[in-house]
């Protein structure tokens, strides 16, 4: 295909077989619904990870319990290193970074 077949038709070489399409809008109303899902609830893990800490701190236990970070990251660890890189985003988003108050 020459470029004036390109400029002429719109089509860019990425033209999808019959149906590809259809199916294609499927998958990615899926993926917005399962974002969505997943915003909702690392919204409430976060909630509940700055009670926890509220909590514990006014109870004069520690701000953070390491053992239960390491946990956390162990759970994710199945994700490989970006489960980890996630793991360590929703520990910081529920207490904030290391050394900041």
């Amino acid at each position: 295909m020459n470029a004036g077949n390109t400029a002429a038709t719109g089509n860019t070489g990425d033209a999808l077989p019959n149906g590809a399409d259809s199916e294609i809008d499927e998958l990615r109303t899926e993926i917005d619904r399962l974002d969505a899902e997943i915003l909702d609830a690392i919204l409430r893990r976060t909630e509940v990870s700055k009670r926890i800490g509220a909590a514990r701190m006014a109870a004069g236990g520690p701000r953070i319990v390491y053992s239960r970070e390491m946990a956390v990251l162990d759970r994710f660890a199945a994700l490989g290193p970006e489960g980890r890189e996630l793991a360590m985003m929703l520990l910081r988003l529920g207490r904030g970074r290391l050394g900041s108050r």
